[in-house]
């Protein structure tokens, strides 16, 4: 079974003065390695690329470019949980697509941070997870699934235990899509999903054993029916 997991990057790197823990992590993808899954990851930006952007902003940086730093920043993270599962992990990040076949052809764990401008780092987890043939695309975020309003600051919010991508896109209709505001999804990740029938779980990342219970079939999050 090959399975591509989204890492938030506001799991991993929180804010710009914490010291960033991926031991939990790196101990997740080892088990699943040993255990025979085809495993393939896309770490997000998190706080730094939003303080980058954020930056380049006030300098009167146009989208492209604030995507482009986004991109940037992520790619570093991917190193960076790379460099920590060691001989396991592809040797490179790929940036393009040519790059990505090369990478899948290692057999090792590969890892994405950004590709392109216009979309998120969850959308090019619908990338990878459709050119590895995944069998299962796990999001992951800090909230325990998809609810029909943001559960931080709404109480009666409902958790949806399954959603259609048409229904999704409903939920998600007025969510930004600047660079380092982009929603739980964008467009182009669920176009992907649908496209390619891939079976999409999010759930609460924050312990990684979560992801491991997602693969494993347990009632755990929301999931992306395509």
């Amino acid at each position: 079974m090959n399975v591509t997991i989204k890492i938030s990057g506001h799991i991993l790197f929180p804010s710009l003065d914490s010291q960033y823990d991926l031991s939990g992590y790196v101990d997740l993808v080892r088990r699943l390695k040993a255990d025979g899954y085809g495993v393939y990851l896309v770490v997000g930006g998190g706080e730094p690329a939003r303080y980058y952007i954020k930056t380049a902003r006030r300098y009167g940086a146009d989208e492209s470019t604030c995507d482009q730093i986004g991109i940037t920043v992520a790619c570093l993270n991917a190193k960076l949980m790379a460099a920590a599962l060691g001989d396991i992990a592809c040797p490179f990040i790929p940036t393009n697509f040519d790059d990505l076949d090369r990478a899948i052809a290692t057999g090792k764990v590969v890892i994405l941070g950004g590709l392109q401008p216009g979309q998120s780092t969850n959308a090019v987890a619908g990338v990878l997870a459709e050119r590895s043939r995944s069998d299962l695309l796990v999001n992951t975020t800090t909230v325990d699934g998809v609810y029909t309003n943001d559960p931080r600051k709404d109480p009666s919010a409902r958790r949806f235990s399954e959603i259609t991508t048409e229904e999704l896109a409903k939920v998600l209709d007025n969510a930004g899509t600047k660079a380092g505001e982009y929603a739980l999804l964008d467009p182009v990740a669920l176009k992907i999903i649908k496209r390619s029938k891939i079976t999409t779980k999010i759930i609460d990342g924050r312990d990684p054993m979560n992801v491991l219970s997602a693969i494993r079939g347990d009632a755990i999050g929301t999931t992306i029916v395509p």
